[in-house]
């Protein structure tokens, strides 16, 4: 029977660690655990999203909020992180701040224990520009934008990010620059286990933190489940949710 509920809500970070992220939650939280998460790569909170001929919802528009108000209530933990991509993608940071309080909003509904993360605003700020232009060209190639615009948006979008936590009493964490290599926005491999086992944390700061490490095979397993909506090569592709079960019982489900 499932007696707790974790909702994780970001982008490329979450779904490059989805094997990591996922055992570290229910360590912390608690088992048997509906998982329901909402991240990809590129992901946006608020606007379609296209990745190799992929394309996801926005954040706020996918079904997961209907999906969560529909449940019946129980303890329910919320990590909102990987805010951000949205300034390459040319929206203004308060346009993006109103997107996450809307996931903010649905998640108090439901009384959630709300997790929320900083910009890593430090590894930007001592970004070269030739390596930016290079991140920029991979992950965000359509993006125009210069280093010191992103940079303006990002200070930006953090302080109103601030604003929202302590308005919706949410815990912010700010997260640590040696997490992060030569790629400015996304953990070193060495450093996942330690930075989900901190974001997690104030969820039980009753219990002893739990760093786990997901194995390879349930990261293959929880990489090949499918989402609840997306478009490839413009064909719309559909699938029932939740799409998987751990071995803990815990059921995943992903929006």
């Amino acid at each position: 029977m499932i007696r707790r509920r974790i909702v994780l809500v970001g982008a490329s970070n979450l779904a490059r660690n989805i094997a990591t992220v996922i055992k570290t939650a229910c360590g912390n939280w608690g088992t048997p655990a509906q998982v329901m998460m909402a991240a990809g790569h590129g992901r946006s909170y608020g606007q379609a999203s296209h990745v190799l001929g992929r394309t996801l919802p926005g954040i706020v528009e996918c079904a997961l909020w209907p999906t969560l108000l529909d449940e019946p209530p129980i303890p329910t933990a919320a990590l909102v992180t990987d805010i951000g991509n949205d300034i390459l993608y040319g929206v203004a940071a308060k346009t993006i701040a109103s997107w996450v309080e809307t996931c903010l909003q649905q998640l108090r509904q439901v009384h959630a224990c709300i997790v929320m993360t900083e910009l890593p605003l430090e590894n930007l700020r001592k970004l070269e520009s030739w390596r930016f232009r290079l991140f920029r060209t991979v992950l965000f190639p359509q993006s125009k934008l210069t280093l010191a615009h992103v940079l303006d948006e990002a200070c930006a979008l953090n302080e109103r990010i601030i604003n929202l936590a302590d308005q919706y009493q949410a815990t912010i964490l700010r997260p640590h620059p040696g997490w992060y290599g030569f790629d400015p926005i996304h953990f070193r491999v060495k450093h996942q286990a330690d930075a989900w086992c901190e974001y997690m944390s104030p969820w039980n700061p009753e219990r002893q933190l739990l760093r786990s490490q997901g194995t390879v095979l349930n990261g293959i397993y929880l990489r090949t489940r499918r989402p609840h909506w997306r478009r490839i090569a413009g064909f719309t592709l559909r699938c029932q949710q939740p799409c998987g079960r751990l071995m803990n019982d815990s059921t995943v489900s992903l929006f």
